[in-house]
């Protein structure tokens, strides 16, 4: 490991200059991800700027009924949050389905939105990998890649965003606040990953240097009828193959609204507007749901180790929203 300075930021302004200062240093919340990455050398920062002890810490309501989460919130605070829970429960599934409890208690809700892929060629730094180091090819494409992506891939890259979180608040269209050295601003989730193009390492939009400040969910009234469905290759503590949040609005047996993200499938939390689009004014039943999930997975690209994804994440479209019709019913 490279040695490193360390140094606390006191306010949201310092920590900002103090990156703008050295761009070899780098924002450090809980380090659940930075700091395995320093260890195996795919980060290397000079500098590493402590922000857990910022102000950013609450979860409030915002004047027209949604919630604004800070960005040190610790993913077991905003778990347990019982606005979090009544108003918005596949997001509080989704982060207790993400981690264990230890690193629960540690990571923040700004670095899992800016975790890194898993992917086990990014993480060796004797193979080849575009993200890590552009130009030098994408080693998963011909090796090994059956947890890799089926949507929003290119020859370049076919790694997937590991957070279950960043589902949940894709499906729910979060709003992600930061500051950089311009002042204040806001990405709309949909915004804030880039497409992998032929840019892999090019990961976010946010401008260089920012610190998240927090994420803005808007009000969202069948976000209180929500769930999250996760599969895993073990029943503990391991990342998706493949995840699905889900709202449901149903009266006298038709979809009114309806919000759908995928996760383990793309680069960034795949919000499956096409499955949305073909649900909205139709019947809930089965039929539909699986007709929608074929729409929407119907731009599927699976690699020879990965097509089982289209298949799982039909069954977890048709499951999880039989699951929310039902309760409607009841």
């Amino acid at each position: 490991m490279r040695d490193f300075a360390y140094q606390r930021a006191h306010d949201v302004s310092g920590a900002v200059a103090l990156l703008g200062a050295d761009p070899d240093a780098r924002y450090l919340g809980g380090g659940t991800n930075l700091v395995d990455l320093m260890k195996t050398g795919v980060e290397r920062p000079a500098r590493l700027v402590d922000v857990r002890e910022l102000p950013l810490d609450g979860i409030e309501s915002t004047a027209d009924g949604g919630l604004r989460v800070g960005a040190t919130v610790t993913n077991s605070d905003l778990a347990a949050h019982p606005e979090v829970r009544r108003r918005y429960p596949a997001l509080a599934q989704a982060v207790l389905a993400g981690a264990s409890g230890q690193l629960r208690n540690m990571a923040t809700v700004g670095g899992n939105l800016l975790q890194r892929t898993r992917c086990g060629y990014f993480t060796d730094l004797s193979k080849p990998c575009n993200k890590r180091a552009p130009g030098t090819g994408c080693s998963a494409v011909e090796g090994e890649h059956h947890n890799h992506a089926i949507l929003g891939a290119t020859e370049h890259c076919v790694a997937i965003h590991p957070s279950d979180m960043a589902v949940a608040l894709a499906a729910f269209d979060a709003v992600v606040s930061y500051e950089s050295a311009d002042g204040t601003g806001e990405l709309p989730l949909a915004e804030f990953y880039l497409l992998v193009g032929d840019t892999p390492h090019l990961e976010t939009a946010l401008p260089a240097g920012a610190l998240i400040t927090g994420v803005v969910l808007p009000p969202a009234p069948v976000a209180a009828h929500s769930r999250y469905r996760k599969v895993r290759e073990r029943a503990s503590y391991a990342f998706a193959i493949g995840s699905i949040a889900g709202a449901l609005d149903v009266r006298d047996g038709v979809v009114r609204e309806v919000r759908l993200a995928f996760g383990a499938v793309a680069s960034r939390p795949w919000r499956a507007r096409e499955a949305e689009r073909v649900l909205t004014g139709g019947p809930a039943d089965a039929e539909a749901f699986a007709a929608a999930a074929d729409a929407e997975l119907a731009a599927a690209r699976p690699l020879p180790h990965n097509a089982y994804k289209v298949t799982l994440l039909r069954n977890l479209v048709v499951a999880l929203l039989t699951e929310l019709t039902e309760e409607a019913a009841r």
